[in-house]
């Protein structure tokens, strides 16, 4: 078909309108900050690229960058199993006391007997969550200058990582370990059996292979007066992580006049099995909380 003058520049201009059109679509840009005013919850946040590098958020209607404070949740399953859905079902309960707070419940690489994600990879994996939870302040309106982390078994004992060793700049202002490891090389000791060879895979050594890495890893090590306020809880007849841990981090901040408070469970096992118990550790961190983040 051949086109005359008019035909040919009627098709011009609209060809010309289409890719103006699709230009503009191109350059539509994210908001640059949620609405504050309502409830928003989202599921599987990407902080890395890598698989389980991800959380899930919860924020509460009417929140702002100041008095909106933070909880952030770290999962257990001795470090290579567990998942952020251990923590979804409980997030209710204790929002339901911590109204003004918003919740990050973050998952991280697990490690495998094959040799993969061994030590210190969940650590890297959780100094880099909060290094973007802290860049998204603004986008999501919380104050990241005033968290709390949670954290259950090795999850426990990421939190008091970050918290007594990666916290230089004090954002975190409390600490609440249900029965977390605190002295790595005793809870290799207290293994045993094919345990105690996983241990040593997943560490790289034994404490006397490799001492440093079981001394980086303790975070009783890096308790000093300038720790956040800790809430310990644990069992007595906790067979997976011995109770030991928890008095001897109870004795270290004891010794360094950080604000704490110690509770066992008689005859509670590791994870907590009676109602009751579970009950009063959820009034009481709340409680904790309450009192030490302002």
């Amino acid at each position: 078909m051949k086109l005359t003058p008019i035909k040919f520049l009627s098709l011009f201009i609209i060809i010309i309108s289409f890719a103006t059109s699709c230009k503009k679509s191109d350059n539509t840009t994210a908001p640059s900050s949620t609405n504050a005013s309502v409830v928003l919850n989202e599921t599987n946040v990407t902080y890395g690229t890598e698989t389980n590098q991800n959380f899930d958020i919860y924020l509460p209607a009417n929140r702002t960058d100041t008095a909106t404070k933070l909880v952030v949740l770290i999962h257990g399953g001795a470090w290579s199993a567990g998942d952020k859905s251990d923590f979804t079902s409980q997030i209710p309960i204790i929002q339901a006391g911590l109204q003004n707070f918003a919740f990050i419940n973050i998952n991280y690489r697990l490690a495998a007997a094959t040799g993969t994600n061994l030590w210190p990879t969940q650590q890297t994996d959780v100094n880099a969550a909060f290094d973007y939870i802290i860049s998204k302040a603004n986008y999501y309106h919380y104050n990241a200058n005033k968290i709390v982390v949670l954290g259950t078994s090795a999850g426990a004992h990421l939190a008091m990582q970050k918290a007594y060793r990666f916290n230089n700049d004090n954002r975190i202002k409390a600490v609440i370990n249900y029965y977390g490891p605190t002295d790595m090389t005793e809870l290799y000791n207290f293994q045993t059996g094919f345990q105690q060879q996983l241990f040593e895979l997943f560490m790289g050594g034994t404490p006397t292979t490799n001492s440093t890495a079981y001394a980086n890893a303790s975070p009783l090590n890096f308790v000093t007066s300038n720790s956040p306020a800790t809430i310990i809880f644990h069992g007595t007849a906790d067979v997976v992580v011995p109770i030991s841990q928890s008095r001897k981090l109870d004795s270290a901040l004891l010794n360094n006049n950080v604000v704490h408070q110690y509770i066992k469970y008689a005859g509670e096992s590791h994870g907590f099995t009676q109602q009751a118990s579970i009950n009063d550790s959820y009034t009481k961190e709340i409680i904790f909380t309450l009192a030490n983040v302002k």
